[in-house]
């Protein structure tokens, strides 16, 4: 199967061989003798993200998302 790398350095896999990998998101990349070889990886989260600590804090804290965007908004004028 042919593959192009386009102008931002993207390559679009076939239909056909990730229809063998359906689950998969996320693949580790190296080159190998001039080959570039994808292994699947699934990625799990250890413990509670970063993201999630915020979205806990900010709940407890009673901020809204509009709060956060008012307060990215004001720390940007100065």
């Amino acid at each position: 199967m042919l593959c192009k790398r386009t102008y931002k350095n993207q390559i679009t896999l076939p239909k056909k061989i990730m229809e063998n990998l359906e689950d998969v998101e996320y693949f580790e990349v190296h080159v190998e003798d001039g080959k570039i070889i994808l292994e699947p990886v699934k990625i799990t989260l250890v413990g509670e993200g970063s993201l999630e600590k915020v979205r806990k804090k900010m709940a407890e804290l009673g901020l809204s998302e509009r709060d956060v965007e008012e307060a990215i908004e004001w720390a940007r004028k100065k």
